[in-house]
């Protein structure tokens, strides 16, 4: 790998450990920021919720929160241990314990996501989508769209690295233009 694909692979990983680093587990609870206000759900029909449901279960968007909790167990202890070495064995014996106390809370997840679907569509939207679903190209959809994300990504994460490339060089011809060779 060369080096400017080093840096735009540096860049892209960076960017996405910081999008995904657990900052409040890092902080004292004292000084952790309160939450962002969230809007209040909008208030959804009995139907519309169990028509984001049923869509929800169709994309399988269960699989992306599946292991929330223990994850969010792991990089909290992690966290803590950082600061707290000589602890390390009791808090990996805690996280189990703690793991085993909040498991199924990733549920609210699911539940959250149905509500924002039921208050981002109306109720006859969220039942046209679900017979879309059903449908043959609805059915290709569910299962071909988790592929061409993932080309996407692949593509997006190639194009990064040769853009990074670009940017570089036009930041050095820019210093050379200064006088300054880098």
């Amino acid at each position: 790998m060369t080096y400017r694909a080093k840096i735009a692979a540096a860049v892209l990983v960076a960017g996405l450990a910081f999008a995904a680093a657990p900052l409040h587990a890092q902080q004292p609870a004292a000084k952790q920021p309160a939450p962002a206000a969230q809007p209040a759900p909008k208030p959804v029909s009995p139907a519309a919720l169990a028509a984001a449901k049923e869509i929800l279960a169709m994309k399988k968007a269960s699989a992306m929160y599946a292991s929330a909790v223990p994850n969010i167990v792991e990089q909290t202890k992690n966290a803590l241990v950082q600061n707290n070495l000589n602890y390390q064995k009791d808090l990996g014996e805690v996280a189990i314990i703690v793991a085993k106390n909040l498991a199924g809370r990733e549920q609210e997840i699911g539940e959250g996501m149905a509500q924002i679907y039921a208050g981002e569509f109306t109720e006859q939207e969220l039942k046209d989508l679900v017979t879309f679903y059903k449908s043959p190209l609805g059915a290709k959809l569910l299962a071909v769209e988790p592929r061409a994300i993932q080309f996407s990504m692949n593509y997006m994460n190639q194009w990064a690295q040769v853009f990074a490339q670009t940017v570089n060089e036009q930041f050095r011809a820019e210093m050379k233009k200064r006088g300054k060779d880098i």
